[in-house]
């Protein structure tokens, strides 16, 4: 399976890793390509565990899965990354009413213990 993340590497290959915990993503930019597969698989928990642990209280894992699952994940484009914890993308979907949808975001991220942490973002457009 390609990877949701439109690496053009297989799932296996690339988020999987991060998802199952064999590996930590090793960039802000890798961190925010697995959050995208992460919401198109939908795998909550992981959306969870990779929020900085300060900023958890403020999301719900379940909410996380749930946004994932009714919505179809279609497409990642990554804008720009201008520094190390700053990503700005836009995340294409379709809603659960079948429309087409763009999320442009540019987040911040931050490093903690040898691990990426998803911290906040700005909603952009």
């Amino acid at each position: 399976m390609n990877c949701p993340c439109c690496s053009g590497k297989s799932y296996e290959e690339c988020c999987k890793p991060y998802h199952t915990g064999e590996k930590h993503a090793p960039t802000a930019e890798a961190l925010m390509r697995s959050r995208f597969s992460a919401f198109a698989i939908p795998n909550g928990e992981y959306l969870m565990e990779t929020t900085l642990p300060g900023k958890r209280k403020y999301h719900n894992k379940r909410d996380l899965q749930e946004w994932g699952e009714i919505n179809e994940w279609t497409k990642l484009a990554i804008i720009q990354a201008p520094t190390l914890n700053h990503v700005e993308f836009k995340a294409y979907y379709t809603d659960q009413d079948g429309h087409s949808q763009i999320h442009h975001e540019f987040s911040v991220f931050q490093k903690m213990h040898e691990r990426w942490y998803y911290v906040s973002g700005e909603f952009l457009d």
